[in-house]
């Protein structure tokens, strides 16, 4: 039995990760932040321990505490875990900022070199980055979100070329839209370090919050998280994964005039995108 860890399993796609993937015959290890998350996992009989992605005593003992349990055997890692600080970037304090990449880098980046010991005893190992389209293509009021992400980009890429030969293998799946928790987690957010009245944003800042609590779907083409386990599963186990896996049609179709358009014209289309989500 092939043996996974996955972070950020609470709800949405990390959730639909865990239980598609045990379904599916795998040993899952799904983590969450908070005790309570870690509970509700147990009670749905997944193999649960808490993981808190900003704190590195956190991220050593769930490591020991797999290792000890699988017997120092690790298969795949599935870094997950994240959430979206919503804001202008004029309005982003630099501890915002860097609360941010902690959570979406730095705490990624010591868990991946936590593991990758395990893996390379073995000869072999899958490590699965879930990354976004803003990993790519940029949007109004998402900068630390897309920052974070395009770090990550660069990061994950260098790791791919640095493991190569190691027969470790490093993909990232890159969502649009996708139904989950993460507006609710990015309203939090916003709500405890945007301050609009003093901003020059003010007036957009009230359609965002709109757009943030709106009830269903906030944008044309949302996946469920279904999606993101179909192209994890392929990642985890063809002979040759792909480099980047786009799930979703925004997803392919921003992939795809990345390349074509020139950067103005680009620009022009995603503030169109902006001022309509902003009018919803």
């Amino acid at each position: 039995m092939k043996t996974v860890l996955i972070t950020g399993c609470s709800s949405g796609i990390g959730l639909c990760l865990a239980e598609g993937l045990r379904a599916r015959g795998y040993r899952v290890f799904a983590t969450a932040r908070k005790p309570e998350d870690v509970a509700a996992l147990a009670e749905r009989g997944l193999e649960s321990l808490q993981l808190d992605l900003d704190d590195s005593a956190s991220i050593l003992a769930a490591v020991t505490e797999i290792g000890q349990r699988s017997g120092g055997r690790l298969d795949a890692l599935i870094n997950n875990a994240a959430y979206g600080q919503p804001g202008a970037v004029e309005d982003l304090r630099r501890d915002v900022l860097r609360a941010q990449f902690e959570t979406n880098l730095f705490g990624l980046l010591e868990l991946t070199n936590q593991v990758i010991p395990l893996m390379r005893v073995h000869g072999h190992g899958r490590i699965i980055v879930i990354g976004s389209l803003l990993g790519y293509v940029a949007m109004p009021y998402r900068g630390a979100y897309n920052a974070s992400k395009y770090a990550l980009e660069g990061l994950t890429d260098t790791l791919r070329l640095e493991l190569a030969g190691s027969g470790i293998s490093v993909s990232l799946v890159e969502p649009g839209p996708t139904r989950s928790k993460f507006r609710v987690n990015a309203y939090t957010a916003y709500k405890k370090n945007i301050h609009p009245e003093q901003s020059a944003h003010r007036e957009r800042y009230v359609g965002l919050e709109r757009r943030l609590i709106k009830a269903g779907p906030a944008a044309p083409f949302t996946s469920p998280p279904e999606a993101v386990l179909r192209k994890v599963i392929h990642a985890l186990e063809s002979p040759r994964p792909r480099i980047r896996y786009y799930v979703g049609f925004p997803s392919q179709l921003f992939a795809l005039l990345k390349r074509l358009l020139p950067q103005r014209l680009l620009d022009s289309l995603l503030l169109r995108i902006s001022r309509n989500e902003m009018r919803e």
